[in-house]
C-alpha cells in the first residue's frame, strides 16, 4: 500500500524529471528576478512564476549556496527573499565625510544668548532676541551636541534651562566659557549694538532691513541643512 505523499513533501523533492538546461534557465530567472527587484519578494510569488514541475525552494537553496561565500548574500526573512550586502563588509562599503552645513541667523543669536546668560530660559531668550523662539531653533542646536538642559527654574512654572556643553568648547576651542569674548570685544569686532543694552545681539544694517532673509554666508559643520527655523517670526 502506497503512502500519500502531501503537498509540502512533493515541494522538496528534487526536480529529477526536469531537464537539467531547463531548470538551470528558471534557476537564473529567479536569479534575475531577485536582484531586479527592490523589494524583497515573496517566496509564494517566486512560484506563481515558475512552472510547477520545478522546485522552488531548492533553486533558492542552490543560490543561497552559490553566493554564501560572496559580496551578496541571499538571505529570507520568514517566506521573503532578496539579496544582500554581506554582514562582514558592511563596515568596509560605509563612506563617511564631514559636510560643511548652514546655521541660521536665529540658531547662532540663541547660541550666543546661552551661552553669555546660562543657565537661561526660553523666555528670557525670547526677551532677549526680541521675538518668539521656534522649537526648531533649539533642535538644531541639541542635535549638533552645542546646548543641554541645565535643571529648573525654581520659579512660577518651573521653566527648563538651558546651557552650552563640552562639545560647544570644543568646537570652538576654548578651555571654559569663561574664555568668551568680553563686552567690549564684541562691541569692537561689531557684534553688540552701542545704542542698546549690553545683552542686544547687533544685526547688520541688511539684515535690520528684511529681518526674514537667512545669513547665507555663516558656515557650521555637523548641523543639518534647513531654512531658517525662525523665519517669519515677528517681533
Amino acid at each position: 500500500m502506497s503512502k500519500a505523499v502531501d503537498t509540502d513533501d512533493e515541494a522538496e523533492l528534487p526536480d529529477l524529471l526536469v531537464d537539467p538546461a531547463e531548470r538551470n534557465r528558471w534557476l537564473r530567472f529567479v536569479e534575475a528576478l531577485l536582484f531586479a527587484s527592490a523589494d524583497p519578494i515573496d517566496e509564494s510569488e517566486l512560484r506563481r512564476r515558475v512552472p510547477e514541475e520545478i522546485n522552488v525552494r531548492q533553486l533558492l537553496a542552490d543560490l543561497a549556496e552559490h553566493y554564501a561565500e560572496r559580496g551578496v548574500v541571499l538571505t529570507k526573512s520568514g517566506t521573503r527573499w532578496a539579496f544582500r550586502t554581506a554582514v562582514d563588509l558592511g563596515p568596509m562599503l560605509r563612506h563617511e565625510r564631514a559636510q560643511r552645513r548652514k546655521l541660521s541667523r536665529a540658531a547662532i543669536e540663541t547660541l550666543a544668548i546661552i551661552a553669555y546668560h546660562q543657565p537661561t530660559t526660553r523666555a528670557e531668550i525670547e526677551e532677549i532676541r526680541g521675538v518668539a523662539l521656534s522649537k526648531g531653533t533649539i533642535d538644531t542646536l541639541l542635535e549638533a551636541g552645542w546646548i543641554a538642559p541645565r535643571g529648573r527654574r525654581e520659579t512660577p512654572g518651573r521653566p527648563l534651562q538651558w546651557g552650552t556643553t563640552n562639545a560647544f568648547l570644543d568646537h570652538f576651542g576654548l578651555d571654559s566659557v569663561k574664555e568668551l569674548p568680553g563686552i567690549e570685544e564684541l562691541r569692537a569686532a561689531g557684534l553688540l549694538d552701542r545704542r542698546t543694552g549690553a545683552t542686544s545681539i547687533a544685526m547688520q544694517q541688511e539684515d535690520l532691513e528684511d529681518d526674514e532673509e537667512e545669513d547665507e554666508d555663516i558656515q557650521l559643520d555637523f548641523l543639518p541643512d534647513t531654512n531658517d527655523p525662525d523665519e517669519g517670526d515677528k517681533p
